[in-house]
């Protein structure tokens, strides 16, 4: 059972993490609207996993409710640095590749998550656990998608370009 509750917590803090980067990154380039506005909607999506983890995880022993691992004060600097940086960058492209890629890592390491979690569900034949992860694991594998398409269609200009 102890490997049930590191998953679980490793997975919620992964997906309260790619929540916030995606917020970020829906700020940090919202000069381009599909990346601000599909942004946005994916980081719902993980705010919902990480609301659905912490209700679960009660039925387990576990408090996933705790503060978040950084406070709002730290996050608004943090934003407004990251926004200052763009505007010193001459490539905004490169930051925005850079972004996604960080982005598409996060959501890859809570993908291995959910199939962690739903492979031990179907070991322990747990139902309840089974259907979080068949809920949730294809959202995440569909922020993966988008992050790999923008990458692809990115990619060519932004590295080759002088």
């Amino acid at each position: 059972m102890k490997g049930l509750e590191l998953t679980l917590r490793a997975l919620h803090h992964g997906e309260r993490s790619l929540a916030d980067d995606l917020l970020r990154v829906a700020e940090r380039h919202g000069a381009e609207h599909e990346v601000r506005h599909i942004a946005t909607d994916l980081a719902r999506w993980s705010q919902e996993h990480t609301r659905r983890l912490a209700d679960i995880a009660g039925h387990y022993g576990l408090d996933l409710s705790g503060p978040r691992s950084r406070p709002p004060g730290l996050v608004a600097t943090l934003r407004e640095k990251a926004g200052e940086a763009v505007g010193r960058r001459p490539e905004p492209a490169l930051l925005l590749l850079h972004d996604l890629r960080e982005l598409h890592l996060s959501a890859a390491g809570n993908s291995l998550y959910w199939e962690m979690l739903a492979q031990a569900a179907q070991a322990s034949r747990d139902r309840r656990l089974l259907e979080l992860a068949a809920d949730c694991h294809p959202q995440t594998l569909r922020q993966m998608r988008w992050t790999d398409t923008l990458v692809k269609q990115l990619s060519a200009q932004a590295l080759t370009s002088v």
